[in-house]
C-alpha cells in the first residue's frame, strides 16, 4: 500500500512504487493490482486536536490541494507506462466525520463553512475516475460514526451528492472503503447492537461491527442512487482482537454495561479511540469477495506503522503529537472520560513502530 503525501518527494515516491509494480507485473500473465491512498485534504482529520495535513482552508487550501496534490498524482497514474496495472485508489479516509459531526474544532467549523471537503473530494474522484485502469474507492468512515441512526442516511446522501450518484447520474466511484486505519471488529460474535443498544459502548448505534455495517450501508447507498453492483472494501489490518483477552462466550451478567464489556471482542475503551491501540491484532487476511456485497478485505493501513507519537516528539514535518496518542490522556466519551488506550513509546506518525507490529502478530485473529 502506498499512501501519497505531498511531502514524500524523496524515493520511494509514487512513481518509484509504480515502476516496481511494473517490474513485478512482467512476471504474471494477469495484471498486477497496486493499492494507493490519497489522504491530504485541507485541514484533514479536522475532528482531531492536531492536523498533520499540508493544506488549510484559510490559506487557499482547496486550490492548492487540487493543483499541488491531486493533479500531479493523476498525471503520474495516467502515464501509459502504467496502463496495464490495476490501480486501486482509496480517496480520503475518514473525511466524513468532519462533515457529519458537530464542529468540535475551529478547523472543522472552517471546513464546514467553506464546503472544501466535498469540493476537494469530488475533484479527486473526477480526475482519478477518468483514468481507465484506476478503480476509485471513496471512504465511508466506520460503524462508530456512520452506523449511528442520526448519520446513516445523511452519510449516504452526502456521498451520493459528492460522487455524482444523486438523481440517477453516473457515479465517479467503483465502491467504498470502511474502517480504514481503524480498529472496529469485523464481526462481533457474542452480542448484537440490539442487545447492547443503550450501553455506554454501543451508545444507541445500530451496528457493533464492520461487516454488518458495510453490508447494510451498501444497501442504503444503492437507495441513494448508486448502482446495484457497488462494492465495499473493509480494512482488516488491525481489527483482529485476538490473544488471551478475547472473549469466548456471551456474558451472563445482568448489568448491561458489564454484559457488553465482557462480550465484545473490540477491547478499546471507546469506539472513538484511534491511535496505536493496545491489544489490537491483525485481522482477517486480504481476500477477494469474502462476503455478500464485499469486494475485498484489505490491509489498507500498513500493520506496524505508527498513528502518532506517544510523547512530546515533533514529527519530521514539524507537527506536534495528538493527545489521543498519549497513553496517559483521558478523552471524553459516553458516560465520562476514558483512557486513550494508546501504546507507549510510539514514534511519530508514519514511522515504523516495532512494538506495535509485534503486538499485532501476537493478537492476530484468525491466529497466525
Amino acid at each position: 500500500m502506498t499512501e501519497v503525501s505531498r511531502g514524500e518527494e524523496a524515493p520511494p515516491g509514487l512513481r518509484a512504487h509504480l515502476n516496481e509494480a511494473v517490474l513485478q507485473d512482467a512476471f504474471d500473465p494477469a495484471p498486477l493490482t497496486i493499492q494507493i491512498v490519497l489522504n491530504d485534504l485541507p485541514d484533514r482529520n479536522c475532528t482531531h486536536p492536531v492536523s498533520n495535513g499540508d493544506f488549510s482552508v484559510t490559506s487557499d487550501g482547496l486550490n492548492r490541494y487540487r493543483t499541488e496534490y491531486v493533479d500531479p498524482i493523476a498525471e503520474i497514474l495516467a502515464d501509459p507506462a502504467y496502463q496495464r496495472l490495476r490501480i486501486v485508489a482509496i480517496v480520503e479516509p475518514d473525511f466524513l466525520p468532519g462533515l457529519l459531526l458537530p464542529a468540535a474544532t475551529t478547523r472543522c467549523a472552517a471546513v464546514q463553512a467553506s464546503g472544501a471537503y466535498p469540493a476537494a473530494v469530488r475533484y479527486a474522484l473526477t480526475r482519478l475516475h477518468a483514468i481507465p485502469n484506476v478503480y476509485v474507492y471513496l471512504d465511508a468512515s466506520h460503524h462508530g460514526v456512520v452506523g449511528h441512526p442520526d448519520n446513516f442516511g445523511r452519510a449516504a446522501g452526502l456521498l451520493a451528492s459528492i460522487a455524482g450518484a444523486a438523481g440517477g447520474g453516473p457515479s465517479l466511484v467503483h465502491g467504498f472503503t470502511v474502517n480504514v486505519a481503524n480498529y472496529g471488529a469485523l464481526v462481533e460474535p457474542y452480542f448484537t447492537a440490539l442487545m447492547g443498544k443503550n450501553s455506554r459502548w454501543v451508545g444507541g448505534n445500530d451496528y457493533v461491527d464492520e461487516l454488518s455495517f458495510a453490508q447494510a450501508f451498501r444497501k442504503r447507498l444503492i437507495m441513494a442512487g448508486f448502482a446495484s453492483d457497488i462494492g465495499m472494501v473493509i480494512d482488516t489490518s488491525r481489527n483482529g482482537w485476538g490473544g488471551p483477552y478475547r472473549p469466548t462466550r456471551t456474558s451472563t451478567s445482568g448489568d448491561l454495561n458489564r454484559f457488553v464489556d465482557e462480550s465484545r471482542t473490540d477491547r478499546r475503551h471507546s469506539v472513538g479511540n484511534w491511535c496505536n491501540q493496545a491489544g489490537a491484532g491483525l485481522g482477517a487476511r486480504p481476500a477477494a469477495i469474502p462476503a455478500a456485497g464485499i469486494d475485498a478485505y484489505a490491509w489498507i493501513k500498513p500493520p506496524g506503522v505508527s498513528d502518532g507519537s506517544s510523547v512530546n516528539v515533533t514529527s519530521p514535518d514539524g507537527i506536534r503529537p495528538d493527545p489521543m496518542c498519549d497513553p496517559t490522556y483521558y478523552a471524553q466519551a459516553a458516560g465520562g472520560y476514558v483512557p486513550s488506550g494508546a501504546l507507549p513509546y510510539a514514534p511519530p506518525a508514519g514511522q515504523w513502530f516495532g512494538a506495535q507490529f509485534q503486538q499485532l502478530l501476537a493478537n492476530a485473529y484468525p491466529p497466525l
